[in-house]
């Protein structure tokens, strides 16, 4: 996942944009969830008493994390075996194996008869074979979103019915509906689900467009083996289409998903949007756009280019490109006050405020999801394998899934030259800048501490610093084998020796593909300084093994003190610095700039064109800025003033050795080799 958070541009910096629910505490053991959920259905006063309950279980003897959710047929074992039996209880997971379900199929509705309430009609329908209860559940979160949402509190208007007769139903906890068949036949729940949250993890419903993931919609039943395939019916207007990544069953809007987990790893667009595709070396791409005509002319042909451009230098990272279709979904809200998007499996969906259109930053963000769709959807560490939606699936190594998979990014624009060398400098020297101004954090720990959004400013740490951490990785391979091998020999090792047989990564992998890559190299005390420590990355020791160096000085700049946003009005003042010129002036938040110093406020380039025109004259410089402010045009007066900021930068050393200029030249383009 990533976030750009605020699209609000600073005019005073160079352009670069950077469980409310029960807890049932497990050890990874779906057995002891599922008897602590039943713990719970049966324990009315407990809950009504103490809704804060904890019930905590350990696993008594190893269980194989390989084994699919649900899969565990052992049952609960040693003591609290004994116990539940002496006690009368019955293993919920064996019971619900026992009388499963089957045939599953789902129907999605959004037309002009639901949009207005911002509602998605769901139905789910299985045949059952006696009267056996059945509970299903809907998750907790959204894989890639790494936070609880619980999604049940989206619900209304609950029914279920046997063939065409209505039967009963009730809930046994907050996110699980029991359905009591009367016979044999063919079961149906159906509701109403609340789609009013503009977020990518989230669902999301306008006049003419609904979007939302799979985890939002579709019940899945507790206890049982979540490979079941399903069929899945969308329902619109005549006029209106679907976009999603589910395999189409080739009559109308009806899809297949061979299991659950690709069921809900599936965005969906329902309404009217624009869509095109086009083919990248044999396989298709498709770009989908709301609101219709948003992203249009030029700005899509650009970003078309830049897809283009960025897919064979991530391709060629593992040598394999896993789908068969890839489809971007694109939604553009002036109230949207930033970009954010998600990773799917051969898909991804972005929020973005239309200031991002035709920007770098819209590139960097869609390479950022496309990776993903290699490392994390794919390349995922173990202890995320297989996805539990019912409960926190923290890990240390969150830093390579999201962390170095936006070094791959910056990597894949400027291999793909959509940035020039300066441009994945300047991406790089950003983040170290964010990085020395953040509080010092192990890798490791923010990784594992990303389910709580810490209030430090630390909470999306493992995104820059993992990324640097990655460049560093980079060089350091590069050089200890004398540039033959890169970091891309340990993602495609990850690749295959854990995706492709069906597993997560552990970290002891992840360091034995850095070791061989490295011809042998320890990076035991890498590991303990910057991953599990909290040491200064060593830039002074690091940059000039490729070739770079890292100059850090100090300067004098002309501020305005205001940040801006770019909307349909034209540049607007979103805040205004206390004490700055701005204030000065009595500029005010909404604001429209039309001149600053006599610069036409035109894009959101003035910024830079103000302090090349300023930044040679003395502070307290008398100057204009004219702005319109209800309607009317407003004329202020202020005067210059300067701030002292640092200019640190990444640049190449024009005496490096021939191997650092290799390594340099390997890093940019992705080539290894002497």
């Amino acid at each position: 996942m990533s976030h750009v958070r605020g699209s609000i541009r600073s005019t005073e910096s160079p352009a670069f944009l950077d469980g409310k629910k029960v807890q049932i505490v497990s050890s990874g053991c779906e057995t002891h969830r599922a008897w602590a959920r039943y713990w719970l259905s049966v324990q009315p006063r407990a809950r009504s008493t103490n809704p804060r309950l904890v019930v905590q279980t350990r696993a008594l003897e190893p269980i194989n994390p390989h084994v699919e959710q649900g899969l565990v047929k052992t049952g609960i074992t040693g003591v609290l075996a004994f116990l539940l039996a002496a006690a009368g209880y019955t293993d919920p997971v064996e019971a619900a194996e026992r009388h499963g379900i089957s045939n599953v199929r789902y129907e999605v509705t959004f037309d002009a008869s639901t949009a207005p309430g911002r509602l998605i009609h769901v139905a789910m329908s299985f045949d059952v074979d006696d009267e056996q209860t059945v509970a299903l559940s809907l998750p907790s979160w959204t894989p890639g979103s790494y936070q609880l949402d619980d999604f049940a509190k989206n619900v209304r208007n609950v029914s279920a019915s046997l063939g065409s007769s209505e039967i009963r139903w009730d809930k046994s906890d907050f996110d699980t509906w029991r359905v009591y068949p009367t016979d044999a036949g063919r079961v149906t729940i159906e509701f109403d689900y609340r789609a009013d949250q503009l977020d990518v993890g989230q669902a999301w419903a306008a006049s003419d467009l609904a979007f939302f993931n799979g985890t939002n919609l579709f019940l899945y039943p507790e206890g049982q083996d979540l490979s079941f395939p399903s069929e899945i019916a969308f329902h619109t207007e005549s006029d209106w289409g679907v976009a999603t990544g589910l395999t189409s069953a080739g009559d109308g809007w009806e899809f297949t998903a061979q299991d659950y987990h690709e069921l809900v790893d599936m965005p969906t667009f329902v309404g009217d949007f624009d869509m095109d595709s086009t083919q990248i070396d044999g396989t298709w791409y498709r770009l989908a756009s709301y609101p219709v005509g948003a992203l249009a002319g030029q700005p899509r042909a650009t970003l078309w280019s830049q897809i283009e451009a960025m897919m064979p230098p991530m391709a060629a990272v593992t040598g394999d490109v896993p789908w068969d279709r890839y489809t971007t979904m694109t939604v553009f809200d002036e109230g949207f006050g930033g970009g954010s998007a998600l990773e799917h499996s051969n898909s991804h969906l972005g929020v973005y405020h239309p200031g991002f259109i035709g920007t770098p930053t819209l590139a960097s963000i869609t390479a950022h999801e496309i990776f993903h769709a290699w490392n994390v959807k794919r390349i995922r560490p173990a202890q995320m394998w297989p996805y539990d939606y019912g409960r926190q699936m923290p890990t240390e190594l969150l830093w390579v899934s999201e962390g170095i998979t936006d070094y791959y990014a910056d990597l894949a624009l400027v291999r793909g030259g959509i940035v020039p060398a300066q441009g994945f400098y300047g991406l790089t020297q950003g983040k170290i800048g964010t990085v020395n101004n953040t509080v010092p954090v192990a890798l490791e720990d923010a990784s594992l501490s990303a389910w709580i959004s810490p209030t430090d400013g630390t909470s999306s740490i493992y995104y820059p610093k993992g990324s640097l951490a990655g460049f560093m990785l980079d060089i350091l391979i590069r050089d200890a084998s004398d540039n033959e091998h890169s970091l891309d020999d340990v993602m495609k090792a990850m690749y295959e020796d854990a995706y492709e047989q069906g597993q997560g990564f552990t970290e002891q992998m992840w360091w034995d593909a850095v070791r061989s890559a490295a011809n042998g190299r320890s990076f035991e005390q890498f590991h303990d300084a910057f991953i599990d420590g909290r040491d200064p990355f060593p830039w002074a020791e690091v940059l000039p093994l490729a070739g770079l160096e890292w100059i850090d000085e100090t300067v004098d700049v002309a501020r305005i003190g205001i940040a801006t946003i770019t909307d349909t009005s034209g540049i607007r003042v979103t805040q205004v610095v206390p004490g700055g010129s701005g204030a000065q002036a009595g500029v005010l938040p909404g604001d429209v700039l039309v001149e600053i110093g006599g610069i036409a406020a035109e894009d959101a380039s003035f910024g830079a064109r103000f302090r090349a025109r300023f930044g040679n004259e003395t502070a307290g410089t008398a100057y204009e800025i004219v702005v319109m402010r209800a309607g009317e045009r407003v004329s202020l007066m202020t005067t210059l003033q300067f701030a002292e900021v640092s200019n640190s930068r990444i640049q190449e050393d024009s005496d490096a050795s021939a191997k650092a200029l290799r390594i340099r030249e390997g890093l940019l383009t992705g080539s290894t080799g002497r």
